[in-house]
């Protein structure tokens, strides 16, 4: 053997693909005697290298299965070449992926190793681009105790010999280069564990694309910069504050939403031209997806994710989803995306012990596996993945505009022992409960999260007492722009359901909930959540008979709109959906019929979320207490309650009042806060929702009697289960001041 020859055991490590570093041996390789140029082509009898257009450079010399060496003495390492193949199936000519040298650099690797890589996802992951002039797929992954790791893909016959990676020992990522691979292309990795296991395939942890279920491919996404038309919406969101700005949620699970002819999936064309214009006519601020991460499993809802940055397949590709953000953006919508950093599925295929142990789940199984959901839980403690995490939420925000991240299951993060019995956790050194890698990282990505995009809002779904949730940062709080308010909407439902006649004797659940409305800034949410698993549905929850059901549903929706905070109402509630949600069907949108009580509801809806726009008294101080003021709060017996709402800036105020009663009150005094006139902006009773009719035509004056502690007051009539609007217009009337005494 000559001395240029590589030695037998590193060439039959390598066609045994047990090669600790494969770019060592591929490749050019300068020798005393020359350039040695060595290839590994187990399909070829024969192997010849030539220039880039053709022109013959050397024949290459079989050694064992496929391996190939030639000695090109003068010709340099950088010089760029191809491979010219044969066998009884013909010839081929391609670029050698061994002849390219690393994409990564070792800024990526410092950065990783830091947990403060922004944007990892333009590094990690599959990049369709030029390489040293050569188109192709430049492929990373993160595997730091793999001992191999290799793309395979629809592209090499899934033969892990194929494209074994190069490991960079500083981060322990692979990558490599695959010349002449484009968009659309299948893969997945294969990973030999540091014991020599070889792991069932794993997709692409960074992947922007996957397979429709139930593959499990990653696919390689196009590289094609998407035309936006939505600076105008991002420069306004940029320069507003999101709390003082109305925000009325729609939520939407996007496979259950409509359904196509033979039940089949709308694509995010279609529900970009049905359901955006359907929001819009509504008169919703936002639109929120449940999570649209790529998952396998339907009947998750996509609350087990395995691609944190692929937009699922059911309804289409990535460039799909961006234009179903664009016309949301273009009719005034905002969208917010369910977010799930709390945990994942342990399908083979996922992140569970992807490089042969634990890797992104924490190695302890008291901390690292979820009992109640039997999940992986992420090691938030770990550098490395807290960047990946953070590295999805910024993904979202930066390649899809969104407006906002719903991050789930925040309480699952914050505690040791959250659905753990004795035994089962392990507290911290002072015995506290609480998980300080997860604090850390949410402050951490809360604040990055903010810092890059103005405008945009991440809302916790947190159901404890944890003080600060959506305080800043930098005054202790975890950082988060809202949190759902939990406890309202257990409260109201709970209180809702009772039959009228004992609703006196809990008229607390209403009221108890304004002593912290103002402690953090609250998302009032009625959510999918509350219309699953036995529960019923907004409307078979309420108490009384069909019509008294109808009529507090509206009364309910009128008093959560009055209510400080802001609102979410899940798809199908907007109309009084009879049946419990399921994800495998359609909403029954056949209720939806003229004059029906469906109807009135979802008109409602739509009028509500018009006067909450319009109105700043409604919105301006959801999370500020100068912004509302009790009137009646103690009138149990009748099951009545009043307050005022004001923007902070001077402008009119709006009065509610809602009776939770089947009985009518004819002559109710209200106090209110001035005299003149008060418009009755808002009677949920009234006939075109459904209602008896009941009102004020149109107003009532207001004179200078006190009641309620409120200096003026005016008999209203109150009629059943109905909640009404009062908005003070003292000088609209044919131009007479009607700021002034009424005798």
């Amino acid at each position: 053997m000559c001395a240029w020859q590589a030695p037998d055991r590193e060439v039959d490590a390598l066609v045994g693909v047990r090669h600790p570093d494969p770019f060592a041996l591929l490749g050019p390789h300068e020798t005393p005697q020359g350039v040695v140029l060595r290839a590994f082509v187990p399909d070829a009898e024969t192997l010849e290298a030539v220039e880039p257009d053709g022109t013959p450079i050397a024949p290459m010399q079989a050694r064992h299965s496929g391996f190939f060496e030639a000695l090109m003495p003068g010709r340099p390492t950088w010089a760029r070449y191809r491979l010219k193949a044969t066998n009884a199936g013909g010839t081929w000519t391609f670029d050698d992926p061994y002849s390219f040298g690393p994409v990564l650099g070792p800024m990526d690797d410092y950065l990783l190793v830091e947990g403060t890589h922004r944007q990892l996802y333009e590094r990690l992951g599959a990049h369709i681009g030029p390489h040293e002039g050569v188109d192709g797929v430049a492929f990373a992954v993160w595997a730091p105790n793999a001992s191999r790791v290799s793309v395979v893909g629809d592209f090499n016959r899934w033969d892990g010999r194929l494209h074994q990676m190069r490991k960079r020992v500083d981060s322990g990522l692979w990558e490599i280069f695959a010349p002449g691979i484009g968009a659309d292309a299948i893969y997945k990795f294969e990973i030999v564990s540091a014991d020599g296991r070889l792991l069932p395939l794993k997709a692409d942890p960074f992947g922007q694309r996957g397979e429709f279920r139930p593959a499990t491919g990653s696919v390689v996404a196009s590289a094609e910069p998407f035309h936006w038309t939505d600076e105008d919406f991002l420069a306004r969101r940029a320069n507003a504050d999101p709390r003082r700005e109305p925000m009325s949620i729609y939520e939407v699970h996007l496979g259950s939403w409509r359904r196509g002819e033979g039940d089949r999936f709308l694509s995010y064309d279609e529900l970009a031209e049905q359901l955006i214009p359907y929001v819009h006519w509504l008169g919703f601020t936002h639109i929120e997806l449940l999570p649209i991460s790529e998952h396998p499993l339907d009947q998750s809802w996509g609350y087990q994710p395995i691609g944190l940055f692929a937009p699922t397949s059911r309804f289409g590709d990535p460039e799909g989803f961006a234009r179903f953000v664009d016309a949301a953006h273009e009719a005034g919508i905002g969208v917010i995306l369910d977010w799930v950093p709390a945990h994942f599925p342990t399908d083979i295929h996922g992140l569970s012990h992807f490089d042969g142990g634990p890797l992104y789940e924490h190695a302890d199984p008291r901390r690292g596996f979820h009992p109640e959901w039997n999940t992986a839980i992420y090691d938030f403690g770990r550098r490395e993945v807290s960047n990946f995490l953070t590295a999805s939420a910024l993904y979202w925000l930066d390649r899809f505009h969104i407006d906002g991240l719903r991050v789930d299951a925040v309480a699952s993060m914050l505690y040791l022992d959250y659905a753990r019995g004795e035994g089962q956790w392990a507290p911290n050194p002072d015995g506290s409960n609480d998980n300080k890698d997860a604090v850390q990282f949410l402050r951490y990505a809360n604040e990055t999260i903010y810092a890059l995009n103005p405008g945009a809002s991440v809302i916790a779904e947190e159901s404890t007492s944890w003080d600060g949730v959506s305080r800043p940062v930098s005054h202790g709080g975890l950082g988060f722009g809202f949190k759902w308010n939990m406890g309202w909407m257990h409260d109201t439902l709970d209180y809702l359901s009772l039959d009228p006649v004992y609703r006196r004797w809990h008229h607390d659940k209403i009221t108890f909930g304004l002593a912290y409305a103002f402690s953090e800034n609250f998302v009032l949410p009625l959510s999918h959540d509350e219309v699953v698993h036995g529960k019923g549905t907004v409307l078979s929850r309420m108490g009384g008979d069909d019509w008294q059901k109808f009529a507090t549903v509206r009364a309910y929706y009128g008093m959560m709109w009055a209510h400080p905070g802001k609102k979410l109402l899940f798809m199908g509630q907007e109309f009084a959906q009879r049946r419990e949600w399921s994800e495998a069907r359609s909403l029954d949108w056949h209720l939806v019929w003229d004059g029906s009580l469906h109807q009135g509801v979802q008109r409602v809806v739509r009028d509500i979320n018009a006067l909450y726009r319009a109105v700043p008294a409604l919105h301006a101080r959801d999370c500020e207490g100068d912004g509302f003021r009790w009137i009646v709060v103690d009138d149990r017996d009748q099951a009545v309650f009043a307050w005022m709402r004001e923007d902070g800036e001077g402008g009119p105020p709006v009065v509610m009042i809602v009776n939770f009663t089947p009985v009518p009150r004819s002559a109710y005094r209200l106090g209110l806060p001035r005299s003149g006139y008060w418009k009755e902006v808002l009677n949920t009773d009234a006939s075109c929702y459904g209602g008896s009719g009941t009102g004020n035509l149109g107003g009532v004056f207001a004179d200078h009697q006190p009641a309620h502690g409120q200096p003026a007051s005016a008999e209203i009539a109150l009629p059943p289960l109905a909640c009404l609007y009062f908005k003070w217009e003292p000088d609209e009337r044919e131009g007479v001041n009607l700021e002034r005494t009424i005798t």
